[in-house]
């Protein structure tokens, strides 16, 4: 956690920053540095100094000109930005309240995107699914069953990441059931148009796309279209 404070801070200047992504596509000298940015020389070494201290730049000699040293870029540090991986998740479980929209949606994104197992329940289910989450869904190539709605007391496992996809089911699973993430997502039902349940689904994606690359996976089968 310090250490990702320290790279933060370090970019958190515009000219370091600059640097950061020249250094991104090739491997650079102090001198060169300062020429294509326009920066003076004293400023450049400061910024380096500050790069390098954080553990994002290293110095190397020329093979050619011994005089010479070059900047290089360290990617592994960068990586350290991420946020720190969730681990243990045999599955990933999606709740909002009725489970007929986006929970459905989303368990159907994660498993489309990510080939690994999703579920989704609802903390009072509806009798079967939003027609227009199908639509929506089939609009995007995925597939959601309209007659499968779960209680979440019949779906959730000890290895579930379970993440509440509606601020209801975020705010009443307070037992020992208990949402892990939280994604805020307005409920396209309230309004029941087309545009609000395509809204609900770029938001869904968006998530998933975001949150799907921090998930170690200890399960890799058993796959559920819930």
């Amino acid at each position: 956690m310090v250490q990702r404070a320290r790279i933060h801070a370090a970019l958190g200047d515009p000219a370091r920053l600059a640097i950061v992504d020249a250094l991104t596509l090739g491997d650079a000298s102090p001198g060169e540095i300062g020429h294509d940015l326009e920066m003076p020389t004293n400023l450049v070494a400061h910024h380096v100094k500050v790069l390098s201290e954080a553990g994002l730049v290293t110095r190397g000699r020329s093979e050619g000109d011994r005089r010479r040293t070059y900047l290089r870029l360290r990617p592994e540090a960068l990586a350290k930005l991420a946020p720190p991986q969730l681990t243990g998740v045999g599955r990933v479980v999606f709740v909002c309240t009725h489970n007929s929209a986006r929970s459905q949606l989303a368990a159907a994104l994660w498993t489309d995107r990510t080939h690994t197992p999703a579920a989704s329940a609802g903390t009072k289910p509806a009798r079967g699914v939003h027609p227009r989450a199908v639509t929506v869904a089939h609009r995007h190539g995925l597939h959601l069953d309209p007659r499968s709605t779960n209680h979440v007391t019949e779906i959730v496992r000890d290895d579930d990441l379970l993440i509440a996809v509606c601020d209801n089911a975020h705010e009443e699973l307070t037992g020992a059931i208990r949402p892990r993430l939280h994604w805020s997502v307005p409920d396209p039902v309230r309004v029941d148009t087309d545009d609000a349940f395509e809204a609900a689904y770029a938001e869904l994606a968006a998530r998933v796309d975001r949150v799907a690359p921090v998930i170690s996976h200890t399960i890799s089968s058993g796959v559920h279209h819930d």
